[in-house]
This record gives C-alpha cells, sequence and structure tokens, in this order.
C-alpha cells in the first residue's frame, strides 16, 4: 500500500510538472532584444519579400527610395525605434508625419504595400518597425550606398510621438551644436553625424527649406556658380509649400548615395544652413575633409551611424504590438 501511494505521489509530481513547466518558461522567458535574423523560424523570408519589394517599387518609382532613407531618421531618431512615424492622426492624436517637421515627407502608402506582401507569407508576424528599417537599408542599397547588417526584432508602438517631434528632431537652421547633441543624446558621435548627413547626396531640397539663402539678399557664402540655378528653381521668395519647387541636393550624381555631397559643401554648394555649418564648424570640418577624400570612409561611417539609429531604444518582446496595418494601431484595425 505505502509503495502504491508512493508511486502515485511521484506520478502526480510528474504530471503537474509537465502542466506548468512551459507556462512557467514562457512567462520567464528572456526577451532576446534585437538580434540578427530575427525572423528565421516563423518568417523565413521575410527579408527576401522586404529587398524584392523594394527593388520592385524603386524600379517604379525611383523617388521611393529616398523617402525610405528619411523615413529611418524621422522614426528612429524619435524616442524608439518604434513605426510610430507611419501611424495617421486619429480624433485625439496628430500624427508625426502631418507636423510641420514632416515636411515634404511622401510615400507612406508604399510601405503598406510591402507590409501587404510580407502578410500574405506570414500574418501577424513581420513588425512595420522592422520593415520600416530594413526598407531603409534596401532603399540605401538601391542608390548605390553600403549594404548594412541590421538587427530585427522590434515592435511595433501604438501612439504618435508628434508631441516631443520638435525635441529630437534638429531643423536644417538649427545650429551645428544643437545638431551634435541631439544626435549624442542617442549615442552618434561627431563623424556619424558628418556621414549621415550624407544622405543629402540624393534627393531634392524644397525651395521653402532653402530661400532664406537667397531673399532677400543672396548669402554671401553661397558658390556663385550654384546661386544662379537655385534663383531659376526658386523664383519665390516665399514659395508655395504645394508647388513643385526643389533644387537637387547633388547636381553631380543626384540619384547616387556617395561622398560627392561633402565636396560640394566644400566648394560653398550647400543648399541648406545645416550643410553649410557642417563643412565650416571646426568640430565638423575635419570629418568633412577626409570624407570627401575617401568614400570607404564615408560609407563605414554611415553604416556605423545608422545601426545605432536604427537600435534607438526599440520595443521588444511582448512590448508594443505587431500592428495589421502600419498606418494604424490594431485597436483601430479590430474596432466593431
Amino acid at each position: 500500500m505505502g509503495s502504491s501511494k508512493t508511486l502515485f505521489f511521484f506520478a502526480l509530481m510528474a504530471f503537474t510538472a509537465m502542466a506548468v513547466t512551459p507556462a512557467f518558461a514562457e512567462t520567464n522567458e528572456e526577451d532576446p532584444g534585437l538580434v540578427m535574423n530575427f525572423y528565421k523560424e516563423t518568417c523565413p523570408q521575410a527579408e527576401d519579400i522586404i529587398r524584392e519589394q523594394v527593388k520592385l517599387l524603386y524600379k517604379r518609382h525611383k523617388n521611393t527610395a529616398f523617402s525610405w532613407l528619411r523615413n529611418i531618421f524621422h522614426d528612429c531618431a524619435v524616442e524608439s525605434c518604434d513605426a510610430s512615424l507611419l501611424l495617421d492622426s486619429t480624433r485625439r492624436e496628430l500624427s508625426e508625419k502631418e507636423t510641420d517637421r514632416s515636411f515634404g515627407m511622401r510615400n507612406f502608402r508604399y510601405i503598406e504595400d510591402i507590409k501587404e506582401a510580407v502578410e500574405r507569407e506570414c500574418p501577424g508576424v513581420v513588425s512595420c518597425a522592422d520593415i520600416l528599417v530594413l526598407s531603409a537599408r534596401e532603399g540605401i542599397v538601391s542608390l548605390g550606398g553600403p549594404y548594412i547588417p541590421l538587427k530585427t526584432g522590434r515592435r511595433d508602438g501604438r501612439k504618435s510621438r508628434a508631441e516631443v517631434l520638435e525635441q529630437y528632431l534638429p531643423d536644417h537652421n538649427e545650429s551645428m551644436s544643437v545638431v551634435l547633441d541631439r544626435f549624442a543624446s542617442i549615442g552618434i558621435d561627431t563623424p556619424g553625424v558628418v556621414a549621415l548627413l550624407g544622405a543629402h547626396s540624393v534627393g531634392r531640397t524644397h525651395c521653402v527649406k532653402l530661400v532664406q539663402r537667397l531673399y532677400p539678399e543672396v548669402d554671401p557664402a553661397l558658390n556663385p556658380d550654384h546661386v544662379e540655378h537655385m534663383l531659376k528653381k526658386c523664383p519665390d521668395p516665399i514659395p508655395d509649400p504645394k508647388a513643385v519647387q526643389y533644387v537637387r541636393n547633388d547636381r553631380g550624381t543626384p540619384m547616387k548615395l556617395d561622398n560627392n555631397y561633402y565636396r560640394n559643401i566644400l566648394d560653398n554648394k550647400g543648399l541648406m544652413m545645416v550643410d553649410h555649418q557642417l563643412a565650416i564648424d571646426k568640430r565638423t570640418k575635419a570629418y568633412v575633409k577626409k570624407m570627401a577624400n575617401s568614400e570607404d570612409y564615408w560609407a563605414k561611417e554611415f553604416s556605423r551611424a545608422i545601426t545605432i539609429l536604427s537600435e534607438n531604444n526599440p520595443l521588444t518582446g511582448t512590448k508594443g504590438e505587431i500592428r495589421r496595418q502600419c498606418n494604424m494601431a490594431n485597436k483601430y484595425h479590430y474596432k466593431d
């Protein structure tokens, strides 16, 4: 009788252990944070799908690559790399993408195209935050820039950060001290800042952003040979924000992400004040010269800075959510 009770006791303990161990393990499982190839088990095709979608969109609409690149800066530099940038405004919250600091940003609908393609393969698995970061990586490659290995595992935020945007994103007219301080707060040092601004090698700048250098008087620091072109493109002292009035950031290699930007700003052909300041400030000028002379050095520092930016305070583990649509939190997607 005693041996039967003993056997029953051990059997009960074994059954209890089997019943509770999975739940215990699940609740105590460590958050792996960001890792390389996070989706290798849950959605092994994720990165390939994003890459192919970016290639397809770039083939159809070349300017999407500029948008991917700008997205990672505007999202990840503001508190967290959590795709809050992609959220639409609601009755209670203004979206980040509708603020003045996001002027000129567009092509958000193409992020939805990428998300839909990933959802068809793996519903509810891949975050919009990871799609935003990986599409930026592929956009950089499309523009001839370096391939940057990036970790994944981000989850999506549920709210816009519009109210704090200007505390994090420096304006094009800010002093170099402010620009350096803002980036330093997320771990990007001076050569990293100089390298990131090399993104101004591609794309266009709306006349709204640079007319203060042309009117009422032309900034004497501007290269006279460049002024004529700028005045032709921006003939109005008060340009219409909705008008198609732009100046190419780099007339030499406008569709190539390279170090030509640094040669331009050393030649006083920078469009915005931040470009001009970068070339003359004693804290940054030496790095500008070094990057103008070595594209490899620029690419190395650019890759390092993008990596730090992409890993800024992400939501991982059980934080946040995996949005079904990138432009709205799930609570709005699922509402009756």
